[in-house]
Parts: C-alpha cells; structure tokens; sequence
C-alpha cells in the first residue's frame, strides 16, 4: 500500500471514528473492511473461532452504554457476558467517563519520572478497601502482567523458586503466568515455560500441604502458592468453605506466600468487593483487574503486605518491573471513579441481590429442562451453566445470540457458559434474559437426541 493510500484508508477510519453519521454505505463499507482486515491482517481463524456467539460473522460491535451494546446498524444485544467481567459499573458509565475525559483534558499520560498523584491517590484507596494490611501496590495493564509482578514479588521477597497451583486454573497467558495455568492446551505449544511449577487438585488444602512438603524435604524452596477464590475459566468452580483459610495457615505454617488472583472475582463481582473477605482470609499478594477500570479503561495490578517489600525493592524500584503505560493518569482517574462509583452505590450488594435473583429464575428453567442444564452455580454475578455437552452449550449461546443476548464459554471448560452481566442490570432485563433463555434452552431440548 502506497502512503497515498494509508493515509486514505487512515482518514475514512478517523471519519468513522469522529463521529459523522453513518451511511447505509458506511455501515455496509464497515462490516466489509472488518471482516477483511480481521481475515488478512489479525488472525484468519478469529472469525471461525467464535463458536458459542455465532456462525455469521457480520456482526460488528459499533456502540454501548448501560447494559446494551450496539453492533454497526443499531441493533440492541443485552449484555450478559460483561467483556468477561469487565462490566461491573455498566458499559460507558457516565459518572466514571466524566473523570476520564476531564483528565483527558488535563494530561493523558505522564513524564516516567516526576511523581503522578493519580497513582498515589488509587494506591492509598485500595489499601483502604482490600482486607488485612495489603498496602504497597503495583499497577499493570492487562490480567497477566499483573500476575507476572506477583510471582516475581514472591520470589525476590521469600527466595523460594518453587510454584504451587491448580488443575483447572487460569492466569493468563504470557509465559509466566501461563505456566501457572491449569489447561494443557495453552501450556503445550509454549514448553517448556517456567518449570518449577507443581499442579494441584483444586479445592484439595491437603494436596497443597502434601506438594510445599514434599519440595521442602529434598531441599526445594516454595515462593508462592496461587490460586483464584472462585476458579473463573474453569467453569466457574467454587471451593469447599473454608479451604482459603486452610491454604493460609498452610502457607503461614511453611513461611510459603499467598496470592489470591482475584482479576475475575475481585471488585464486587461475587457480592463482596473481593471473595477473600468471604472467608476472612488476607493473602499476601493480590491481583485485580478486569472491572477495575470501569469498563472504561485498561488497568490492573497488585497489592501487597508490606513486609514483600524488601529493602531490595526499596532500594531499586525498577526491580521488579517497569511498564510504560502501567498506573498512567488516564487509568487511574477511571479507577478512582470506579471504586467511588461502587463504595457510593454499593455495587457489591447490588451483585449479590442480583446474582441470587438470576441464579434462581436459571434453575427454574433447569428444573424444566434437566437434560439441556446439568448445573446452574455461582455467587453474585460470576454464575456458570453447565451442560452434559460442549455442543449443547453452544446451541444454547448461539440461540440466545439470536435473540440478542450476548454470553460465552469458559476458557478451560467449554461445557459451561458464564452469566457475568453489571451489576447495574435492571430486573426488568434480568426477566427478558431468563425468557430468551428458556426459549434457547427448548429449542436445544429437541435437538439433544441427535448429538
């Protein structure tokens, strides 16, 4: 492509972008070019991939606002999947947007070197609301990285080498924190990765004891054992009560570190503005993430007890790592109105009354259709509906796609699809979601004797 052309290309784009109103021939030229530039300049087998959202790929995803996007011709979809749990706040939340955008007008990014009080300020606010003493904080842009600072954290600040996770478990995908994960199909093509990593069964404390004591005994040092409250891609799995509590004093007992990965479950997902304060469990390191920015901004991070800030770390703070865009002023003024958002409207009990209401309605519906619906599970707005078959979960999501109801599979289990809509979801359209449900679910019914 000539430069001539780019800069063509480029200012039809921006026009789009800026807001002139879109033509018949605009919205058309939009679906063309999105699915011809995802085909041939991002990955040919994204388009085919989708398979519990939809067979047609001319479906491009144009606007939002509240619990609704919208794709390139207005048509209206509920949102039921929540960007994976980004949503808590609801899509575009206008109180949240307004602290972004008069940020934007001050100063989008920052020097590096001089003091950023926006950083401050968030730090000092997730001390206050996360359990225990968790207070020096670290932040990131994406889930991974954050648990790529954690596990570097727990290394430099105990010295042990060694990794306890679990089967089933998921923490992202760059290397180091894919070598925590839980699923073989992601870890395959990349070994080896980190191999000081033991997998465990999740749920079992007693395999964890087992593992950090076999190390011990042939003179390995365990730095960490990290797990997720509720594991999120695995189906949505919730641990026996009280197995947090039964890691920690495990962990305390061998003088191991504890890191709660709480990207999916953290900042009020599950009815609590984190499930560790479920069972009154501090870890020592924690990540967030995901709704962290409203909805509006990439950001996530750690926060840490203040005895894993070793004098190394205070010492050269670029140690442990350095991103550019990580906790920059436009981020962190979202997170900021995020958590003044949930602390105001306490979007935690809004989750927890809301997931109790949607969680009944779903087994109404099981209770009709015992063969389409193994198990509906959950805590507030983290819920999973299992099937006897990956292929009835994807009848079932593409039918409620039909009628425009947006879910989708979990990563390590692709029997079940999750519920993870914000918690500012209206009852009303909790109904319509549970009707257009049930009409899915019938419809997967009659088609069950044939898969």
């Amino acid at each position: 492509m000539s430069k001539e052309q780019a800069l063509k290309e480029l200012d039809r784009a921006l026009g789009y972008i800026t807001g002139h109103e879109l033509s018949k021939e605009d919205k058309g030229r939009i679906v063309e070019d999105a699915i011809e530039n995802y085909n041939n300049y991002v990955n040919p087998g994204w388009l085919k991939y989708r398979k519990s959202v939809s067979t047609n790929a001319a479906f491009v995803e144009w606007m939002d606002h509240d619990s609704y996007f919208y794709d390139v011709y207005g048509e209206e979809f509920i949102d039921c999947l929540g960007g994976f749990g980004i949503y808590m706040c609801g899509h575009r939340n206008p109180e949240i947007l307004e602290a972004v955008e008069a940020q934007l007008h001050r100063q989008a990014l920052h020097s590096q070197e001089l003091l950023d009080p926006l950083r401050g300020y968030l730090a000092k606010a997730m001390a206050e609301i996360t359990p225990g003493d968790l207070q020096y904080c670290f932040f990131t842009n994406g889930g991974a990285e954050a648990v790529e600072m954690a596990l570097k954290l727990a290394r430099i600040a105990t010295g042990g080498r060694w990794y306890i996770s679990t089967i089933g478990g998921f923490h992202g995908k760059s290397m180091g924190a894919l070598s925590m994960g839980g699923k073989g199909t992601y870890r395959i093509p990349y070994l080896p990765i980190v191999q000081q990593v033991q997998h465990v069964e999740y749920g079992v404390a007693a395999d964890i004891r087992k593992a950090i004591k076999n190390l011990t005994a042939v003179g390995e040092n365990v730095a960490a054992v990290i797990l997720e409250p509720i594991q999120g891609e695995a189906g949505v799995i919730l641990p026996p009560q009280g197995y947090l509590r039964e890691v920690r004093q495990i962990c305390d007992e061998y003088g191991v570190c504890l890191i709660f990965d709480e990207i999916q479950t953290g900042m009020g997902r599950t009815g609590s503005m984190f499930r560790c304060e479920e069972e009154g469990v501090t870890p020592d390191i924690m990540t967030y993430g995901k709704a962290f920015g409203g909805g509006i901004m990439p950001i996530t991070g750690i926060i840490a007890r203040p005895h894993l800030w070793t004098q190394e770390l205070q010492d050269n703070p670029w140690i442990l790592g350095s991103p550019t865009f990580g906790g920059n002023p436009l981020a962190c003024a979202a997170a900021i109105a995020t958590i003044n958002f949930m602390l105001k409207y306490d979007i935690p009990q809004q989750a927890k009354e809301k997931g109790q209401y949607l969680i009944r309605k779903l087994k109404e519906v099981q209770a009709k259709y015992p063969r389409v619906l193994t198990e509906i599970r959950g805590i507030g707005l983290m819920i999973g509906v299992e099937f006897p078959k990956s292929e009835i979960g994807y009848i079932v999501a593409k039918g409620m796609f039909a009628r425009r109801v947006m879910t989708a599979g979990t990563l390590n289990n692709s029997k079940v699809i999750r519920f993870e809509p914000a918690a500012t979801t209206s009852y009303k359209d909790f109904d319509i979601v549970v009707e257009r449900f049930e009409q899915a679910v019938a419809e997967a019914d009659k088609q069950i004797d044939s898969l």
